[in-house]
């Protein structure tokens, strides 16, 4: 169970307005963070330093769980050099892209560790993509290597992979590295082996040396991380190695876990939430990784029970899901010490529910790829306040070396409470996208990230996300932000999963409509729902169309897809 907050440490006194006048770059934020929040960090130059160190002092240690398979440091260690040897064998140098396509599984943070030993770039793609979408990350990161699941290979991405640069392909079972075989999340059966790629547990096993020490620099890119496409093209983010420690180990150094404590991978390793949040913090505090594979309910309880795991963080939607769950209890999570949500909206209905029905604290937390995930975040000794006006749920405090600010449509910066563009300046904004000058010009003048996302600040600092700017709905010439009648309809007590959309209207312009999920055996109308938005929020700007479909569509890291539902209409 979540350990209540600790006594908040005595604040410093606020810090004066910065010169210039910007209300923003005095930091009002600094007041409400803890001592350790506040300090400077010490970062390794990457996470690969990270993960050595912790090799080095806790050699025998667990480093990665995966139903009944454990793998410990020294051995991760000497697997991934051995990946790492080959790579290096087949011509992969320092910058080359190596791109890694699988779920969260021990051959996924191996190969990540092994494309870094032999100074590459990682570029994660979603296991979901399909032939088209996966043929785009591969041409555009220009990428020489492929790392993928063994099925997925001849099925259809050696089709995708053909006429871009890969020229090397290893490919894992996800039956490798445990023997429980869980048919919830696991293939049956075991792929024969393709002739033209190698074998990723045979040749981590082999025993290549590895090649020598790239030195990699915090200046230096870890990853391409392609953006989720919700909304367009998918473009490449360069997320630098300082960029990953620093975030890292702002976690660790907020959060009071234990050396060795477990990390549950509920987010996918491929998403920059996982892959710093779950990934990162944990080497940087050399614990053990949990991996279950892909998220299903009943087999993620399972491994709560299993491992018991001090952390983890996922999208809403997941917790949505665990809750919904017949088995779980209050029991499943006791071990968690931290609990946290980000890469999609968090309703506060459902940090209520899970709090009430399990004694878990869901912490709130905002961040993109392009911050290299959080930006800001709910400090473990403060609770999320909530804008009494709007009902939104703060997404949390920056840190002590990022500045947020929030800016109107000419890039002036808005008084506290005024809603706006929210813009990040910090160590963990990324310097750019891969191959496009002028978007990133666009997104990133003078490096401060323009993230598209729409909020506000109030005078302490605390950041409140109220909509995507492209998401905004016009109502008969009124704003409606969808994100305020999604919390409303997530306090109905038959609603699982909501997502609210403008539909053309020849008398409005644009009409509101939901589409709602239902919690398993529970029952809603469609007027039903809507007369109860009527009751709660102004009438232009309550759904007065809603449909009920038996999921909702959602990205891999759990974003639902807006879109998909606006193009259904």
């Amino acid at each position: 169970m979540t350990a209540p907050p600790a006594a908040p440490p005595p604040p410093p006194p606020k810090t004066p307005p910065a010169p210039g006048g910007s209300r923003y770059a005095a930091k009002p934020w600094l007041a409400l963070l803890s001592p350790a929040q506040r300090a400077p960090l010490a970062a390794p130059p990457s996470v690969l330093h990270a993960f050595r160190a912790a090799a080095a002092r806790a050699p025998g240690r667990t480093a990665m769980a995966y139903f009944d398979g454990r793998i410990d440091y020294a051995r991760a260690d000497a697997l991934s050099d051995s990946l790492a040897g080959h790579l290096a064998a087949h011509g992969i140098r320092r910058g080359d892209r190596v791109a890694v396509m699988l779920q969260n599984t021990p051959a996924f943070v191996l190969a990540v560790l092994a494309a870094w030993k032999a100074g590459a770039v990682v570029v994660p793609l979603n296991p979901m993509y399909k032939e088209a979408e996966a043929r785009h990350v591969l041409a555009d990161s220009g990428a020489a290597a492929l790392v993928c699941e063994a099925r997925a290979w001849p099925a259809y991405l050696r089709a995708a992979a053909a006429g871009t640069a890969v020229r090397i392909t290893l490919t894992a079972s996800d039956r490798d590295f445990q023997t429980r075989d869980d048919v919830r999340v696991l293939a049956p059966g075991r792929e024969p082996q393709a002739p033209d790629a190698a074998d990723l547990a045979t040749v981590a096993r082999r025993g290549h040396p590895a090649p020598p020490d790239p030195a990699l620099t915090p200046a230096d890119t870890a990853l391409i991380s392609y953006t989720s496409g919700t909304s367009g093209t998918p473009k490449g983010a360069m997320n630098p190695h300082g960029a990953l420690t620093h975030n890292a180990q702002r976690q660790v150094a907020g959060h009071p876990l234990a050396e060795g404590s477990g990390y549950f991978a509920l987010a996918p390793l491929f998403h920059i939430t996982g892959m710093v949040c779950e990934l990162a913090a944990c080497f940087a505090n050399a614990g053990t990784l949990v991996l279950a594979h892909r998220f299903d309910a009943g087999a993620v309880l399972d491994a709560f029970l299993e491992h018991r795991p001090a952390y983890t963080v996922g999208p809403a939607t997941a917790f949505m899901a665990l809750a919904a769950h017949p088995a779980a209890t209050a029991d499943h999570f006791t071990s968690f010490q931290v609990v946290s949500s980000g890469g999609a909206p968090l309703p506060p209905a459902l940090v209520a529910r899970m709090r009430a029905d399990f004694g878990v604290r869901l912490r709130n937390g905002y961040g993109l790829t392009e911050t290299t995930a959080a930006c800001a975040s709910v400090p473990v000794h403060r609770e999320a306040p909530v804008d009494p006006a709007s009902g939104t749920l703060s997404v949390g405090l920056p840190g002590a070396d990022t500045v947020v600010r929030i800016l109107d449509e000419h890039g002036a910066e808005v008084p506290f409470g005024e809603t706006g563009e929210i813009a990040v300046r910090g160590p963990q904004v990324v310097p750019g996208y891969w191959g496009l000058p002028e978007e990133t010009a666009l997104a990133f003048p003078g490096g401060e990230l323009r993230t598209g996302d729409v909020g506000f600040m109030d005078e302490d600092g605390w950041v409140y996300v109220v909509d995507r700017k492209k998401d905004m709905i016009n109502a008969s010439g009124f704003k409606v932000w969808p994100r305020e009648v999604e919390d409303v309809l997530y306090t109905h007590p038959a609603v699982r999963e909501a997502a609210v959309v403008g539909v053309p209207d020849p008398y409005r312009g644009e009409s509101v409509k939901a589409y709602v999920s239902l919690r398993p055996g529970a029952s809603a109308e469609p007027a039903e729902l809507s007369a109860y938005c009527a009751a709660r929020i102004a009438a232009y700007k309550y759904p007065r169309l809603v449909e009920i479909l038996p999921v909702l569509p959602k990205t891999t890291s759990g974003k639902i897809l807006r879109r998909e539902l606006r193009d259904r209409g």
